[in-house]
C-alpha cells in the first residue's frame, strides 16, 4: 500500500530541554506531513494552584543529562509507534510564570487514534523518566521542591 507507514518509522523531529519560551504551534508546523490525517499537541501550563495552594510561579531545573533522556524518551516512543508520521517533544527550564509552557508536544500520524495514543503516551514517559524537579513558591511565601511528575 503506497505511503502506509509500519511500527517504528516515526521521526523525531525534535527532543530537547532548555530555557527558551515554548510554542505548541511551532512544535506542529514542525510534525507536520501531507501524509498525516491527524496532528495532536498538548501543552503543560503553570497553573495558579497546586494542592489546594495558591501558586504565585516556580522554577524547573533538570540534571544536565536531561536533554539526551528526553531524545531516548522521544526515540523509545516512536519506535512503539504505529502510523505516527513525527515526534516533537521539549520541556522547559528556568523560572516560569502562571499560564507560560513547561512541556510540550506535538505527534503527526495517520489517524487520530494513534496521535492521541502515542501522545499521551509521550507526555507519560517524559514526565515519568526526566530528570526535572519544579520548585513552587507560594503565595503565602513557603515554597516545596517536587519531582515535576
Amino acid at each position: 500500500m503506497s505511503g502506509a507507514t509500519v511500527r517504528g518509522t516515526a521521526e523525531v523531529v525534535l527532543a530537547a530541554v532548555g530555557e527558551e519560551p515554548l510554542d505548541v504551534a511551532e512544535h506542529a508546523a514542525l510534525v507536520d506531513r501531507a501524509a498525516a490525517g491527524a496532528v495532536v499537541t498538548f501543552a503543560g501550563v503553570v497553573r495558579d494552584h497546586d494542592g489546594g495552594r495558591s501558586v504565585t510561579g516556580l522554577e524547573y531545573s533538570a540534571h544536565p543529562s536531561a536533554g539526551r533522556l528526553v531524545a531516548e524518551v522521544a526515540a523509545a516512543v516512536a519506535s512503539r509507534a504505529e502510523g505516527v508520521r513525527a515526534i516533537a517533544v521539549s520541556h522547559r527550564i528556568g523560572r516560569l510564570a502562571i499560564g507560560d509552557v513547561a512541556l510540550a508536544c506535538a505527534v503527526a500520524a495517520d489517524h487520530r487514534r494513534a496521535a492521541f495514543e502515542t501522545c499521551a503516551e509521550l507526555v507519560d514517559e517524559v514526565k515519568r523518566l526526566l530528570p526535572v524537579w519544579k520548585h513552587q513558591v507560594f503565595t503565602d511565601g513557603t515554597d516545596e521542591w517536587v519531582n515535576s511528575t
